[in-house]
Parts: C-alpha cells; structure tokens; sequence
C-alpha cells in the first residue's frame, strides 16, 4: 500500500487504507505500506511529501521523479508514494516467481529485512522537517534493495 503524500507521520495521522486500524497492531502479515524516497542519497532522501511512521510504513521505495505512463498514450515524471509502492510490488513478484514456495508473509519479511540500512540522519516529510534516524521514519530504516531481497530469498529456501 502507498503509505500517502501528506508528509505526516502516519502511527499518530492515520492513512486509510492501512492493516492497523487501531495504529498498533496488524490484522495481516502479508500487507507492506511503502513511504517514498528521492534519488538524493543524503539528508534529503525521505521525499518531502511522504507519509513516514516508525509501526506504520514498512519500507522506502523511489517515489520522486518517476517516469511513467499516463493516459493518452504518453509519459510523465510523477512523484507520489504510488509510484514507490510499484517498486515493492515488483519485487515482491520476482521473489514469488523465482522462489514460489515462499509464503507472502515470508515475502514481506525479506522485503523489509533485506533492503539498504540508511546508517546516517535524514530530514523528516512534512512542514517543519529534523534531522531524525531513518528508523524514526520506518519498521527497520531500509530502502528497498532487489538483490539482496533476492540474495535473502535464496537462503531461506535453502
């Protein structure tokens, strides 16, 4: 799920649709919500308008300056957590497709384990951003990283 573009911290604004109705606990082990990052690889790298929740959003995705269709036939630069929340799902696919004994639940955990660790501080979406941890903004402060999703996978099976 694209996790919303208001730049607010979604565990105290909730973002519907979501699979934590009361904020605190999950009725699906299976559900990624997905916050947006830019292409920058420093302070800015949590798009302004990205919703962000340390129990909330599972993982970070591009989401700023994304080529993509639009009707008519034609391409457009968007920006939005819908445009991260693809990201994920592809992913999420190729593990399905070339490891299909996989659960989806097993799929999320990779997901959101495997991704790029932001080590260093980050600037908050929203009107008044700081300087805060990356685990500040989401379950396990990582970006979504393909290739060791996949590395992951591979053990796991093993």
């Amino acid at each position: 799920l694209a996790a919303g573009n208001n730049g607010q911290n979604i565990d105290i604004h909730a973002e519907f649709p979501n699979d934590t109705p009361d904020g605190e606990n999950e009725i699906a082990d299976n559900v990624l919500m997905v916050g947006a990052t830019t292409y920058e690889y420093d302070e800015s790298l949590p798009a302004a308008f990205s919703n962000y929740g340390k129990r909330n959003v599972d993982v970070f995705a591009p989401g700023y300056g994304i080529y993509s269709t639009v009707p008519g036939n034609r391409y457009h630069v968007m920006d939005g957590t819908s445009m991260a929340a693809p990201a994920v799902s592809g992913v999420a696919a190729l593990l399905r497709s070339y490891f299909p004994k996989l659960t989806a639940a097993q799929v999320k955990q990779i997901i959101m384990k495997s991704g790029t660790k932001i080590d260093f501080k980050v600037l908050t979406p929203g009107g008044e951003p700081t300087l805060v941890s990356f685990t500040d903004l989401c379950v396990y402060g990582r970006i979504l990283n393909a290739y060791n999703a996949v590395v992951m996978a591979g053990k796991m099976i093993k």
